[in-house]
């Protein structure tokens, strides 16, 4: 097994167990790494104040709020890439409504059986559910005008692969709304090579302008964060694979784990530009996750 066969098998085989885990559960182990497996928790942040949330279909996985950012619109057909158990499909059908068309795709097994169970739950016949790997995703070309994505691209070892798949499925104009884990500065060795780090949503992931040149090089404009948040893991969590010194030497290091939700828009078409929270040249220059009074963060 090569060592991108080895990371998808990692991917599946932890996240089959979180399907079975509710959110309750992985929130106790505070990172899901307890005996049933699961993911970081402490990234998620609360969709209770949206529309659509449901709370059977929320796992805690999530490290942003891609659907509150994504523009979505009356009649509209969204995908989502990484749907686990549904959450943020249902929060994107509040917003599309009963004539628009929700798709999510998922690379394991366990999660679309449960999405698809709450999806019946609900009554919903408008969202539908596709298993499948997005870096070779199940979707027609340019059939899509919004995709969002929650704190999954981290896991794919072939980044640049998904960025080319999510600007063929768009329309031309279309454009998606994802919130992922970034990095600045290194990680330790011992990190890295964690297969629980990895599904954790860390160990996968890479330096914040790696991440947005892979957007810009998919063929992508009008690029922004709309969102950046810290992520801070607690020692205790880092001192399972890590020393007292080398734990040390990472909090000396200043190495920054972010939550980012990243804008951007497919060329041509006549949709209009959504407003951006906070350009790429005010992020660099700033160095801050938001402008001055911009409120968002």
């Amino acid at each position: 097994m090569n060592h991108t066969e080895s990371i998808k098998s990692i991917v599946r085989e932890k996240y089959s167990l979180i399907a079975e885990q509710d959110k309750t559960t992985n929130e106790t182990t505070c990172c899901g790494m307890g005996a049933q497996g699961g993911t970081y928790t402490i990234m998620s942040d609360s969709y209770a104040q949206l529309e659509g949330y449901n709370p059977d279909a929320d796992l805690g996985l999530g490290c942003g709020l891609p659907t509150q950012f994504a523009h979505i619109q009356p009649g509209q057909t969204v995908l989502d890439l990484g749907s686990g158990a549904g959450n943020d499909c249902f929060v994107a059908r509040a917003e599309t409504g009963e004539t628009g068309k929700v798709i999510g795709v998922d690379f394991t097994p366990a999660m679309i059986s449960r999405a698809r169970a709450n999806a019946e739950k609900l009554g919903y016949n408008n969202v539908e559910f596709r298993q499948g790997d997005i870096e070779v995703l199940p979707v027609s070309d340019q059939s899509v005008d919004v995709v969002v994505s929650n704190c999954v691209l981290n896991l794919v070892p072939n980044k640049a692969a998904v960025f080319s798949e999510i600007i063929r499925v768009l329309r031309p104009g279309g454009h998606f709304s994802i919130s992922d884990v970034v990095l600045s500065g290194e990680l330790p060795e011992p990190l890295i090579g964690a297969a629980e780090m990895y599904a954790g949503c860390v160990s996968g992931a890479v330096q914040q302008e790696t991440y947005l040149d892979l957007i810009r090089q998919a063929g992508f404009e009008n690029i922004t964060v709309q969102k950046q948040k810290p992520i801070l893991i607690p020692d205790n969590i880092l001192l399972e694979y890590l020393s007292a010194e080398e734990l040390q030497a990472f909090v000396e290091s200043k190495t920054g784990i972010f939550s980012i939700t990243v804008y951007a828009e497919k060329p041509g078409g006549t949709q209009p530009t959504a407003k951006p929270r906070i350009s790429l040249k005010e992020l660099a220059v700033s160095g801050a996750c938001c402008a001055p009074g911009s409120g968002c963060c």
